[in-house]
């Protein structure tokens, strides 16, 4: 994933030689974070409990610069691992940034699982917090949240200051972990910024779980010869985000000058794509391909998600550097590539 090159400089200053922890950074966002904060030349610590990704990634990441990336296989319900990835060593001091990914990232899971999604969700977010806090040396807090908070509030684009209402255990739990870091800001001045991300996508996503996100299972089915399934009617919309955006806005965030203070802040491309036209750029990029078939709407999903960031410009000077149409033609094309054996 490429960087912006008016951003690098700016970035390189202020990461290069830092200690930055990373939780959840064997997953798919995070492992594109790490990608960035690698080339950047920060030092990078990953806590991963593996439980939903492999550490695949990573290791190819430490062959590359074992100096730079040090890998904490554990839980961030587990005090001892997150000390590891958050404090100090005797070589490191401790982590100065930290961006907390860990999560069940998946509203069907949720509602199978609410308590372990709740435990390791919100409870995960406050056993981070409280690492911030024992070690004093942490200067920022990046925590990843979801449009999911929203629900189904008519109101588009959505806007920060909307009233949350969450319609699963996932996007309760993320709410809960806005709330906490809001709370740590205000009580114990921990500087901090809660991410909404809007549906992201890209490279490396995983499409075998039956908790697939929509566009990597499109093109999985696509790609098999297979029609794409559409839950609902098709015509619910979604502010489709490219990894590289998300990426982007989180290290924007990690190096802001401005006082942080647990803001919650939409990040997405401000566009929004029906799953009928979702389906149909799919279908060209991928050599044309069945029409979608169609089944019930799943519980929890919302019907419209559309992203005002006017905030995230105003506070973090963030815009989207990939279009959903180059963004896909991308994720597209590494589906496409040959598997390494390890994959197979």
């Amino acid at each position: 994933m490429k960087l912006p090159s008016d951003k690098v400089n700016q970035l390189r200053t202020f990461y290069e030689g830092r200690e930055v922890c990373v939780t959840g950074g064997a997953g798919f966002i995070g492992g594109h974070l790490c990608d960035a904060l690698l080339y950047l030349r920060a030092n990078v610590r990953c806590i991963d409990d593996l439980s939903s990704s492999t550490a695949e990634h990573l290791a190819e990441l430490i062959d590359l610069e074992p100096q730079l990336v040090r890998f904490i296989h554990g839980s961030v319900l587990d005090d001892e691992a997150l000390a590891a990835a958050v404090g100090p060593t005797r070589r490191q001091p401790a982590a100065q940034v930290i961006f907390h990914l860990a999560a069940i990232g998946s509203v069907p899971r949720s509602i199978e699982q609410p308590q372990r999604t709740w435990s390791i969700n919100a409870t995960g977010t406050l056993r981070v917090l409280e690492a911030a806090r024992k070690f004093a040396t942490a200067k920022r807090i990046v925590s990843i949240s979801s449009s999911s908070v929203y629900g189904n509030d008519p109101a588009l684009p959505k806007v920060e200051s909307a009233r949350l209402q969450p319609l699963s255990p996932y996007a309760a739990s993320k709410a809960a972990g806005e709330h906490l870091l809001a709370s740590y800001a205000a009580c114990y001045g921990l500087s901090g910024v809660s991410l909404r991300f809007f549906n992201v996508f890209g490279p490396r996503q995983p499409a075998d779980s039956a908790y697939a996100a929509v566009i990597p299972a499109f093109i999985k089915r696509l790609g098999d010869g297979h029609a794409p399934v559409i839950f609902g009617d098709g015509t619910q919309t979604r502010d489709f985000t490219f990894v590289s955006n998300a990426v982007i806005a989180m290290l924007l965030a990690g190096a802001s000058g401005n006082a942080l203070a647990g803001e919650a802040v939409n990040i997405g491309a401000g566009r929004r794509t029906s799953l009928l036209e979702l389906a149909e750029i799919l279908a060209k990029a991928c050599d044309g391909g069945a029409r979608p078939t169609f089944e019930k709407a799943r519980g929890g999903d919302v019907l419209h998600s559309y992203a005002d960031i006017s905030l995230a410009r105003e506070l973090l000077g963030y815009e989207p550097v990939t279009t959903l149409e180059d963004g896909l033609a991308e994720t597209v094309e590494w589906a496409r590539r040959p598997m390494s054996p390890a994959e197979e």
